[in-house]
C-alpha cells in the first residue's frame, strides 16, 4: 500500500478571524509570510531607487518626495543624511523582511510539511505567533521611516558608536535608531520560534518510509538554514539588547572612553566598538546563508523537474549543504579585516572563507552535471533556476578576491563590496523566491501563472541586475567609496558618475519591470486557468495532493514513501518519472537508497 488513513487532525475553521488572520494551518501562515515579504521587497525596492536618484543626479530637486520627506529636502535637493537613512532602510528591509522571511517562513512553512508528509507543522500555534512577532517587527521598522529626526543613518550593521550614542552623533540616530534596534530584537524573536518549529518538524514528523536520505534537497536546505537561525539570531538579540542599553541605561559595552562628539565628551567609562562587529557578523555571516541555502534548494528542485533527471550526486549535495551550514560559524571575521584584527586571525578567517568555496562549487558542479543530457524545459520557473545558478558563480568569483586579506584592504569600503554582496546573496535569493513562485503557484492558489509574462518578466529582470551590479565591481577597483552621496567633488571620482547615470536608469527600468509580475501575480490569482494536480510531472509529496491541498494536506490519509525524491528518467516505468508514493514500482531506480 503507498498509503495509510487516519482520523482528521482537526476540523477546518470557519470563521475569517480563524482562517486567515489568526491561522494555525501552515500553508495559510505560509501565504501570509509571503505577502508580508512581498510588501516588503517592493518598499526596499523604492527605497533603493529613491537613494540611487541622489547618486545619478546630485543637485537635482524632487517635488513629489520632499513633500512625502520634507526634512530630507531641506534647501532643494536630497540631503546626505536622508541618503544614508534610506540606504540603511533599504538593508534592513531586503535582509531581514524579504531575503529571511521570504525563502524560509514563506515557502518553507508551506511546502516544507507537506513534503514530508506531515498534516501541519509540530507546533501550530508557536507557527501563528512567529508570524505575527515577525509582522509587528515589521511595523516598528516601518515607523522608524516617519520618527522624528529621522530615519537612522547608521546602515545596516548598525555600527558602534555611531548606533550607541543617540540623538547627539547625529540625526536620525534618536527616535529612529531606537526603533530600528526594537524591531530587529522583535524579528530575532520570532525567528527563533520559526527556527525550532521547523527543527522538531523535520526530525519528528516524517511520514514512513521518508528516511533523512530520501528527503528532497529542499527539506535539507530549510532544515539547515533553522539550525543556522537557531544558533545566530540569538546572538544578534544579545547584542542588540546590549546596545540598546548603552543608548538609554547608560552603559559603556559598545561605546569607548573619552569620545568626544560635536566638543562633548561622552560620559562613558569605556567599551569596544569592535565587539558589535564581532556580535553582529556573527550572526550577520551565517544570515547569507540562511538568504541562500533555500534558493540552493529550490534551484535543484527545479532543474532535476525540468530536466527531467536525477539530481546528479544527491548525498554530496546533501553533505555540501551541511558543510556550507557549519562553515558559516567560522569565516564571520572576514567582514574584519581592516577593523584592526590580528594578522594571525585574519589569515584562519581568509583560509576557512576558501574553503566554504569547496561544497558552493560541489552544489555547482552537481548542478550542471543534472542539466548535463536533461531534457530540458525551459520553463519560467526553470529560468529564474539557470538565473539563480549564473548570479551564484558570479557573485562567488568576486567573493575570492573579497577573502584575500591583502585585496580586501583595498577593496573593503568600496562599491565591489556591495557589487558582490548583492550578486551572491540579495539577487540570487531573489531569484530563488521568483523561481519558487512560478513553481509552487499553481499547488498554492491552484491556478496556473501566464508563461508569457512570467519570460518576460525573467529577461527584464536578469538582464537589469547585470547591468546594475557588475558596473558596480568596475567602480569598486576605481575606488569609489561606499556610502558616499555624492561623488562629483573628488576628482579621481569623476569618471565614475556616468555609472551612476547607467545603474540608476537600469535600476529604474528593473524596479518597473517589476509590474509585469504583479500583473501576473495577482490577474492569474483570480483568472489564471485552475492548476491541474501535477502540472510539472513531479516526484516529491505535495504533488500527490490536490491543488491547493485540503486543510490536513492528505485530507486523513498519511502517505508512504517508496522512492528518493528525483526519480526522472527510469528505464522501464510507464511514465519517465516515479512519484515517491509508488509502490508498484519494483525494478532498480536510479536515485540512491536509503
Amino acid at each position: 500500500m503507498s498509503e495509510m488513513t487516519h482520523a482528521a487532525v482537526h476540523e477546518a475553521p470557519k470563521s475569517f478571524i480563524r482562517k486567515w488572520i489568526f491561522s494555525l494551518d501552515h500553508k495559510i501562515i505560509g501565504i501570509q509570510y509571503y505577502f508580508l515579504a512581498l510588501f516588503s521587497v517592493f518598499l526596499g525596492m523604492a527605497l533603493s531607487v529613491i537613494f540611487r536618484l541622489r547618486l545619478a543626479w546630485p543637485m537635482e530637486q524632487w517635488p513629489l518626495l520632499a513633500k512625502i520627506f520634507p526634512a530630507g529636502f531641506e534647501g532643494g535637493p536630497m540631503t546626505p543624511e536622508f541618503y544614508l537613512s534610506m540606504v540603511t532602510m533599504h538593508g534592513t528591509i531586503m535582509v531581514f523582511f524579504v531575503l529571511t522571511t521570504a525563502p524560509q517562513g514563506g515557502f518553507g512553512n508551506y511546502v516544507l510539511p507537506i513534503q514530508i508528509g506531515a498534516h501541519d507543522m509540530a507546533f501550530p500555534v508557536l507557527n501563528m505567533l512567529s508570524f505575527w512577532v515577525t509582522f509587528v517587527s515589521l511595523v516598528v521598522m516601518v515607523a522608524a521611516l516617519f520618527a522624528t529626526g529621522g530615519a537612522p543613518i547608521s546602515g545596516w550593521t548598525a555600527y558602534a558608536p555611531l548606533s550607541a550614542l543617540g540623538q547627539v552623533a547625529g540625526p536620525g540616530l534618536g527616535l529612529g535608531q531606537t526603533l530600528w534596534i526594537i524591531s530587529i530584537a522583535i524579528f530575532c524573536a520570532g525567528s527563533l520560534l520559526g527556527a525550532l518549529n521547523f527543527i522538531t518538524t523535520v526530525l519528528n514528523m516524517r511520514t514512513r518510509g521518508l528516511s533523512l536520505m530520501r528527503l528532497p534537497l529542499t527539506v535539507w536546505t530549510w532544515f539547515t538554514t533553522a539550525i543556522l537561525a537557531l544558533l545566530s539570531f540569538p546572538v544578534l538579540l544579545a547584542g542588540g539588547i546590549l546596545l540598546l542599553l548603552d543608548r538609554v541605561g547608560g552603559t559603556s559595552f559598545f561605546v569607548p572612553g573619552g569620545l568626544v562628539v560635536s566638543d562633548k565628551i561622552i560620559p562613558h567609562s569605556g567599551g569596544s566598538p569592535i565587539l558589535w562587529q564581532h556580535l553582529f557578523w556573527f550572526f550577520g555571516h551565517p544570515e547569507v546563508y540562511i538568504a541562500i541555502l533555500p534558493g540552493m534548494g529550490v534551484t535543484s528542485q527545479i532543474l532535476s523537474t525540468f530536466a527531467r533527471k536525477p539530481i546528479f550526486g544527491y548525498r554530496a549535495m546533501v553533505y555540501a549543504i551541511l558543510a556550507i551550514g557549519m562553515l558559516g560559524f567560522f569565516v564571520w571575521g572576514h567582514h574584519m579585516f581592516i577593523s584592526g584584527l590580528s594578522p594571525y586571525s585574519a589569515i584562519a578567517f581568509s583560509i576557512l572563507t576558501l574553503s566554504i568555496g569547496v561544497p558552493s562549487a560541489i552544489k555547482t558542479f552537481n548542478w550542471i552535471g543534472t542539466l548535463w543530457g536533461g531534457k530540458i524545459r525551459f520553463t519560467t520557473a526553470m529560468l529564474y533556476a539557470l538565473g539563480f545558478v549564473s548570479l551564484f558563480v558570479s557573485g562567488g568569483i568576486t567573493g575570492l578576491f573579497l577573502g584575500q586579506t591583502s585585496l580586501d584592504v583595498y577593496l573593503h569600503d568600496t562599491y565591489f563590496v556591495p557589487a558582490h554582496f548583492h550578486l551572491i546573496m540579495g539577487v540570487a535569493a531573489i531569484f530563488g523566491i521568483f523561481a519558487a513562485t512560478y513553481y509552487w503557484f499553481p499547488k498554492m492558489f491552484g491556478r496556473m501563472l501566464n508563461e508569457g509574462l512570467g519570460r518576460l518578466h525573467f529577461w527584464f529582470t536578469f538582464i537589469g541586475v547585470y547591468a546594475i551590479f557588475l558596473p558596480m565591481h568596475t567602480m569598486g577597483i576605481m575606488g569609489h567609496p561606499r556610502r558616499y552621496a555624492q561623488a562629483t567633488e573628488f576628482k579621481f571620482l569623476a569618471e565614475t558618475q556616468p555609472y551612476h547615470v547607467f545603474i540608476t536608469i537600469a535600476a529604474i527600468i528593473t524596479a518597473a519591470a517589476q509590474i509585469i509580475f504583479l500583473v501576473n501575480f495577482f490577474w492569474s490569482l483570480f483568472k489564471g486557468p485552475k492548476a491541474p494536480q501535477n502540472p510539472w510531472d513531479a516526484t516529491t509529496l505535495e504533488w500527490t495532493v490536490p491543488s491547493p491541498p485540503p486543510h490536513d494536506n492528505f485530507a486523513g490519509k498519511i502517505p508512504v514513501v517508496h522512492h528518493g525524491p528525483y526519480e526522472y528518467g527510469v528505464p522501464g516505468a510507464p511514465k519517465d518519472f516515479v512519484m515517491q508514493t509508488d509502490s508498484h514500482i519494483t525494478f532498480h531506480l536510479s536515485c540512491v537508497k536509503n
